[in-house]
């Protein structure tokens, strides 16, 4: 679990920099250590925490499916936990935006009549997870011995546009809530609604008969 001390949502501002701290800690720790968690997520951190956690589960079980030699039994079951994680992760994404929304509603924020911003805080942190998770995996790819000539310095290049991408989100996710606070800018919880994980909702197996 994360350091109470990091807190991402400090005296009605989110905190960009403790964000990206977050994720890059967890990302290194998770590599070494399984990951545990008390439950599900009841405060804004924790949330956080668990989004990127969600994302991180999926990274690796992605790298599965695209195993040389894979059996078709195995590729299936991958799909399988992919469609819970997924769901998992745009899960925690919504419960981002509900805490960062329960705060601000306790100063009457977002204003009503504010121009929209089209992404939620929500999505700007999951993006923020996934870049971490690259750079880690890029690093990696730069230092891995034995690559073949021009692997390292292909990916410090990459490395290097992802930290870019990586700053501007951060700088932009800062600028919005500063913008929310100002009253010049809102945002909405977006539901995901997905529909491959609803029975119901999948003709493919509704329409198929029961034996």
């Amino acid at each position: 679990m994360m350091n109470a001390g990091a807190a991402l949502l400090y005296q009605g501002m989110v905190n960009g920099k403790a964000i990206l701290g977050l994720h890059d800690e967890c990302t290194r720790r998770w590599h070494t250590v399984t990951a545990r968690f008390a439950g599900e997520p009841d405060n804004f951190d924790a949330a956080v925490e668990q989004q990127h956690y969600a994302n991180f589960e999926l990274w690796h079980e992605e790298d599965k499916a695209r195993l040389p030699g894979a059996q078709d039994f195995q590729i299936a079951s991958v799909k399988r936990a992919i469609d819970k994680l997924n769901q998992r992760r745009n899960d925690f994404m919504e419960l981002c935006d509900r805490l960062a929304l329960e705060d601000l509603a306790k100063r009457n924020l977002p204003r009503p009549d504010a121009p929209l911003h089209s992404e939620s805080l929500g999505l700007m942190i999951d993006r923020l997870s996934i870049l971490s998770l690259k750079l880690y995996h890029t690093q990696q790819e730069i230092d891995r011995p034995n690559a073949p000539i021009g692997h390292a310095q292909r990916n410090r290049e990459r490395l290097a546009i992802l930290a870019e991408q990586r700053a501007d989100l951060a700088d932009a996710l800062d600028s919005l809530w500063a913008d929310i606070l100002a009253g010049r800018r809102r945002f909405k919880l977006y539901r995901q609604l997905k529909m491959y994980n609803e029975p119901s909702l999948n003709p493919l197996i509704y329409n198929t008969p029961k034996h």
